[in-house]
């Protein structure tokens, strides 16, 4: 494949006007490296949305038994997803090791695995910085509320996410918290804030996934391809995950046109995990409880990507051209070959949003957030907007031209500021919402290859 000679022309940020054509492929490089970690991350802070509200209306139990089917319904999916994607499928502890290095539930940096592959079936891993344990240890350090994370919900997930790999590799811990000097403790203060094993079982078992994740096979998002890059634009990087194992890979060290594969795959997994919550909550407690959450999730979960993107990759106005940007960008809306959407200037105060005929509107799975779509707004894009600028709001389009759906947003000074919606500051108790991303890899030599 040749290489476009004209390296310039690729962005390095997304200064200057909205252009309503652009798509990742337009992006260089190292902002595709950023926005990797940032849909990355993104898509593991869904959780710091959904599970507490679970959390508040069914106590622990139901925060548990919620966690639990979340994971094990996605997780699965998504794992055999990016190793098909990257070229690294296989039936080893290896394998397992290349996928949690990639997943939004164990974002890079913010959960900072460390990884030790001693042979092809056996390694371990170790959290220098755990990111969801601190946020509990901060907001009460509740030890019975982190012995359900940390040993309830986490033993049946990581046992479903290996054995997507191979039936017979399990996960165990050598020691994890609560940090406490005390029974089922491993000590305050303790570093690394856990360490694990992994291996391949000698005896012959089988592993029995959850029910939901055999219906989230069959959706059409389980299976949906991805937009593929065209031209090699930039030279460097790795172009799949088939050779060796690099226990300290970052994003960076990837190329433009893998990056681009990564990015929507981040963005599958985290769409995925909404709909595996959806239908745990529909399952347990009904149709009104299950569309309710998958609503409040998504309206808080939205939010929480455009602050992310205003902190971090300078999408920081409140202007019309910077509301456009994060729609088009925002990862709820990838990859473009699930949801097709549209984002139009119309005026210096006004933008369309629209979406075409897409598998995302005709996906099976029930209360999933774009099921709710109609020609009246969702409160989900509203959020989005409003976050950008209070003033704006969301208003059905009375023609949606040749679109299944379309909606205009008008920042009206005259609006009164909407108020941040309670599902946003609950996600606030995380440091996960301001959590700097480092570069691991020198300027201009951002990776190997």
């Amino acid at each position: 494949m040749q290489t476009q000679s004209n390296q310039s022309r690729l962005r390095d940020d997304y200064t200057g006007p909205f252009d309503p054509d652009v798509t990742l492929e337009d992006f260089s490089r190292d902002f595709l490296s950023r926005l990797a970690h940032e849909f990355n991350l993104i898509g593991h802070l869904y959780d710091r949305v959904g599970q507490p509200l679970v959390a508040m209306k069914y106590g622990p139990e139901g925060f548990t038994r919620s966690g639990i089917e979340e994971w094990q319904g996605a997780s699965p999916i998504y794992s055999l997803r990016m190793q098909k994607t990257l070229g690294f499928e296989g039936d080893t502890v290896e394998t397992v090791f290349k996928n949690l290095q990639l997943e939004v539930g164990s974002p890079q940096q913010f959960m900072d695995f460390q990884f030790r592959l001693d042979e092809p079936d056996y390694g371990e891993f170790w959290l220098t910085h755990c990111g969801a344990l601190l946020d509990l240890e901060r907001n009460g350090n509740d030890t019975n509320l982190i012995k359900l994370m940390c040993h309830d919900i986490e033993d049946p997930t990581f046992d479903a996410t290996a054995a997507a790999t191979h039936p017979r590799i399990v996960m165990r811990p050598f020691h994890r918290p609560p940090r406490i000097d005390a029974e089922n403790g491993n000590g305050a203060g303790r570093f690394p804030h856990c360490r694990w094993k992994v291996y391949k079982e000698d005896e012959d078992v089988s592993f029995e996934h959850h029910p939901i994740m055999y219906e989230l096979q069959k959706s059409l998002l389980a299976s949906v391809p991805l937009v593929e890059p065209g031209v090699l634009k930039e030279a460097g990087g790795l172009e799949d995950y088939s050779g060796p194992f690099d226990p300290h890979l970052q994003f960076e060290d990837f190329s433009q046109r893998a990056l681009q594969l990564i990015i929507q795959e981040n963005a599958v997994q985290a769409l995925l995990l909404a709909h595996s919550y959806t239908r745990s909550q529909t399952i347990n407690y009904g149709d009104e409880v299950g569309r309710r959450f998958s609503e409040r999730s998504w309206v808080g979960h939205a939010r929480v990507a455009v602050e992310r993107f205003q902190r971090f990759l300078g999408l920081d106005g409140d202007d019309i051209d910077t509301m456009a940007k994060v729609f088009q960008l925002h990862p709820h809306f990838y990859p473009r070959t699930y949801t097709d959407l549209r984002v139009e200037i119309t005026g210096p105060r006004s933008l369309r949003i629209s979406m075409g005929d897409c598998p995302a509107l005709e996906e099976g799975v029930k209360h999933n957030w774009f099921s709710q779509l109609s020609s009246e707004p969702h409160p989900a894009l509203e959020s989005i907007a409003a976050h950008v600028n209070p003033r704006a709001r969301c208003h059905r389009a009375s023609d949606p031209g040749d679109a299944r759906l379309a909606w205009d947003v008008i920042i009206d000074e005259n609006n009164e500021p909407l108020e941040e919606p309670m599902e946003m500051q609950i996600a606030r108790s995380s440091a996960g919402i301001t959590f700097e991303l480092e570069r691991r890899r020198l300027p201009g030599v951002i990776a190997r290859g």
